[in-house]
C-alpha cells in the first residue's frame, strides 16, 4: 500500500529533496552539512535525507523576512488576501498529493491527511474575507472637534513552531492569517516531519513568485530545539508561534517573554468526555472511540479520560471494549483501517513506559495494550490502543501521553465530574454527552469546563476553523484560527486627530502659556 513516493514528490515539485531551499537561497549547501534521514512510521522505509539548518542559515532567512517585510505590508490587505486565495488554489490542485505525503510521513490515516489539507485550504478561504475586515473602533473623545480610533497594523516578522502530529494545518493556520495581517512567516516545522513542510514551502512560493512577491514573505528553516531557541530569543521575531509539549511551551514562554515579546502557545491537551446518564450511548461511543483512537491517539484534543455516571458505566464500558474489538490497524493509506502508527519507535517507548505506570498506580486495563508484530507491522511503530480503570488523581491520568491510551473514571454527581475533569493541569478541550438542558448549560457555565473548547455532544477532537482554537492553563492560553484571532498577529494602536483651532487638554487641564 506504500505510495510511489517519487511521484508524489514530482506532483509536489520536490525534485531535489536534498537540497530543500527556504527563501531561494540554499540553505545548508555545505556538502559536509549536518543531515536527517526521513523514515516513515508506515512501513519503516527511507523516504529522504534532508539538510539541516545552521544558526547562520536561520539568521539569513530572518534577515530575508525582514527585507520583504518592507515591500509586504504595503501592498493592501484585500491584495494580500487575492494571493492567499491563489495559494488556496493550488493547494486544491495538489490535496491529493499533499495529504498523501501527511499520511505517509506522519503516520495518521489517508482520510485525515486529506482532511487536514483540507484545513489548510479552509483556513485560506477564511483569510480571504478577513482581509476586508481588519476592524478597528471609532470613539468619541471629550475634548471638543476631536476624533479618536483605533487600528491595527502589522508586527513584523512571525515565528512559526509547529509539531509533527499536525505537520501542516497549524501552520496554515498561523501563516494564511498574518499574512492577510502584512506580516511575514519564519517557519521551523518539526523535524519529524519536513516533506510535507518543504512541498508547503515550494507551493507558496510558486502562487509568491507569479505575482511578484518578495521571497522572503515565506521562510523555512528545517532544524530541531537550536533552530527553536533561536527564534525564541530573537527580539527580530517579535512574535514566536509555537505548538507542542508543555515542557517546550514553557521554554518558549520563558524566552520570549526574557525579551519582552509576545507568544503565541498550543501546549498539551488531557482532555475528557463526560457521559451522563442522559446521554445518547451510540453518539457517545462514536466520539470517544474516535477521539481516542483517531491520529493513533497523537492530538492535542485526543480524548484521553471518559467520566462515566456509575448508573450506566459497566453498560458503557462493554460497549467501548466491543467497539475496539472492531478497530482496524495497519498502513493508513489503506481507507479500511481506522488507525495508523505512532509516529517513531521513541513514541513507541513512551506509550509502553506510561502503561507500567499506570499499573504500578493501580490502574486496571480492560483493554490491553502492546506493540503489534509482523509483516504488515515491520516499521516497529503499531501499538495497541488499551483501556484502563483509574483515578483521576492518579500520576499518569494527570500527564498527557500522546498514545491510544484511554482512562475510565466513575462518577455520580455532576458536580464531581466536572471537578475532575477540571483537575487536570492541562485544559485544552473538553466534552458532555447528554440530552439534559440543564446539564448541557452547567457544563457551559462560569462554573463548568475550564477548557478554552467545551462541546456538547460532540466529541474533544477536531475543530473548525470558524472559531478560536486554543486552551488555558498548561496548554498555553493562545488563540489560533477563526473569531478574532487575527489580533494577535497585530499591534493596536489608538490614534487622536484634532481638527479644531485649539490645543484643550485632557481632563480640563489648564497649561497656559
Amino acid at each position: 500500500m506504500s505510495p510511489d513516493i517519487s511521484k508524489v514528490l514530482h506532483h509536489l515539485h520536490i525534485n531535489d529533496i536534498n537540497n530543500a531551499f527556504s527563501t531561494g537561497a540554499d540553505w545548508g549547501s555545505n556538502p559536509v552539512a549536518e543531515t536527517r534521514d526521513i523514515i516513515s512510521p508506515v512501513d519503516g522505509k527511507h523516504i529522504a535525507s534532508v539538510k539541516i539548518a545552521t544558526p547562520g542559515d536561520y539568521n539569513h532567512v530572518v534577515d530575508q523576512a525582514l527585507i520583504a517585510f518592507k515591500t509586504w505590508r504595503g501592498i493592501p490587505a484585500p491584495k494580500r488576501g487575492e494571493i492567499v486565495r491563489q495559494i488556496g488554489d493550488a493547494l486544491r490542485n495538489r490535496k491529493e498529493s499533499l495529504g498523501t505525503l501527511v499520511s505517509y510521513e506522519m503516520g495518521k490515516s489517508l482520510q485525515e491527511g486529506l482532511g487536514e489539507v483540507q484545513e489548510m485550504i479552509d483556513i485560506c478561504d477564511f483569510a480571504v474575507g478577513l482581509s476586508r475586515q481588519l476592524y478597528g473602533l471609532t470613539m468619541h473623545s471629550e475634548r471638543p472637534l476631536h476624533r479618536m480610533y483605533e487600528q491595527y497594523h502589522p508586527l513584523g516578522v512571525v515565528g512559526i513552531i509547529s509539531a509533527f502530529n499536525f505537520p501542516v494545518a497549524v501552520w496554515s493556520w498561523n501563516a494564511m492569517l498574518a499574512w492577510v495581517c502584512g506580516d511575514v512567516c519564519v517557519w521551523k516545522p518539526s523535524e519529524k516531519t519536513p516533506l510535507t513542510a518543504i512541498a508547503c514551502q515550494r507551493i507558496t512560493q510558486e502562487v509568491f513568485k507569479r505575482n511578484n512577491v518578495p521571497e522572503g514573505v515565506s521562510g523555512l528553516v528545517i532544524g530541531g530545539r537550536d533552530i527553536g531557541e533561536l527564534m525564541s530569543a530573537d527580539t527580530r521575531v517579535p512574535l514566536v508561534s509555537a505548538t507542542g509539549s508543555t515542557r517546550m511551551g514553557k521554554a518558549v514562554a520563558a524566552a520570549v517573554a526574557g525579551r519582552l515579546g509576545r507568544s503565541l502557545l498550543e501546549l498539551g491537551g488531557n482532555n475528557a468526555i463526560i457521559i451522563t446518564e442522559n446521554a445518547d450511548l451510540d453518539m457517545s461511543l462514536i466520539g470517544a472511540v474516535f477521539g481516542a483512537v483517531g491520529t493513533a491517539g497523537q492530538r492535542c484534543t485526543s480524548t484521553r479520560r471518559l467520566i462515566i455516571h456509575d448508573s450506566i458505566y459497566d453498560q458503557f464500558k462493554q460497549k467501548l471494549v466491543n467497539a475496539y474489538k472492531q478497530v482496524r490497524i495497519g498502513n493508513p493509506l489503506n481507507e479500511h483501517n481506522h488507525m495508523g502508527p505512532l509516529i517513531d519507535k521513541d513514541a513507541v517507548e513512551h506509550y509502553l513506559d506510561s502503561i507500567e505506570r499506570c499499573k504500578a498506580e493501580g490502574g486496571n486495563f480492560i483493554v490491553e495494550g502492546g506493540i503489534l508484530s509482523g509483516e504488515a507491522y515491520a516499521s516497529g511503530c503499531y501499538v495497541k490502543p488499551c483501556i484502563a480503570e483509574v483515578e483521576n488523581h492518579y500520576n499518569i491520568v494527570q500527564h498527557e501521553t500522546f498514545a491510544p491510551i484511554l482512562y475510565l473514571i466513575k462518577y455520580t454527581d455532576l458536580d464531581d465530574a466536572i471537578a475532575m475533569q477540571n483537575a487536570v493541569p492541562q485544559g485544552l478541550s473538553s466534552a458532555i454527552m447528554t440530552n439534559n438542558l440543564r446539564e448541557a448549560e452547567q457544563f457551559l457555565s462560569y462554573a463548568g469546563s475550564d477548557c478554552g473548547i467545551a462541546n456538547v455532544n460532540i466529541g474533544t477532537s477536531g475543530a473548525e476553523i470558524g472559531g478560536a482554537f486554543g486552551g488555558e492553563k498548561e496548554t498555553g492560553g493562545g488563540r489560533e484560527s477563526g473569531s478574532d484571532a487575527w489580533k494577535v498577529y497585530m499591534r493596536r494602536q489608538t490614534n487622536t486627530i484634532n481638527y479644531s483651532k485649539t490645543l484643550p487638554l485632557a481632563q480640563g487641564i489648564k497649561f497656559d502659556l
